[in-house]
């Protein structure tokens, strides 16, 4: 083992123990300054960068990246009652945020509670997700709309959910994709 690996294994037994997370993979890591409902669950090889703030009810899969300040938050009080304000309106009923494999999220992106972000989307930095986004898709903007697919064709779709089901747990895709 060299003395990187060591250091990141250190790094994860500490977040770990730090957030007190109990349904993410052993490979999972979070950076410093993030607030994460202790309910988190994440796959192998995910990750949360610094300054992210992470509510109740999220699932992440396996290699999904959040890039810094990233908010997975919202869509949590009643507004359209009359004559109730707003801090007295209560709140909906709760629904789970849904963050696919392989799926990378932009740094400063804000994600409403309740979404489901596909396999293998990109969401740019910057965006506001209010709605589900489709695998593969490309999303950005305020609120974040597909400008583009990931992958031109959908063999190339099929290849890449094949590798994602498969036995993957190391950083050596390169050779799984046969490049």
């Amino acid at each position: 083992m060299t003395l990187r690996e060591i250091i990141r294994s250190l790094r994860r037994v500490y977040c770990h123990r730090r957030l007190r997370l109990r349904s993410v993979h052993s490979t999972f890591l979070a950076c410093t300054n993030s607030s994460i409902s202790k309910d988190l669950k994440a796959g192998a090889y995910s990750y949360i960068g610094p300054n992210c703030e992470i509510g109740p009810g999220v699932s992440m899969g396996a290699y999904t990246m959040l890039g810094p300040s990233v908010k997975i938050i919202g869509n949590d009080h009643i507004f359209d009652i009359p004559g109730t304000p707003i801090i007295f309106s209560g709140r909906p009923d709760f629904k789970p945020t849904n963050i696919g494999r392989d799926v990378w999220i932009g740094a400063n992106a804000v994600i409403i509670s309740g979404t489901t972000i596909g396999d293998g989307a990109v969401v740019a930095a910057g965006a506001v997700v209010t709605k589900d986004v489709e695998p593969f898709s490309v999303v950005a903007g305020i609120p974040a709309r597909v400008i583009k697919k990931r992958f031109q064709t959908s063999e190339e779709e099929t290849i890449h959910l094949r590798v994602l089901n498969s036995n993957i747990l190391h950083g050596n895709y390169g050779n799984k994709l046969g490049k």
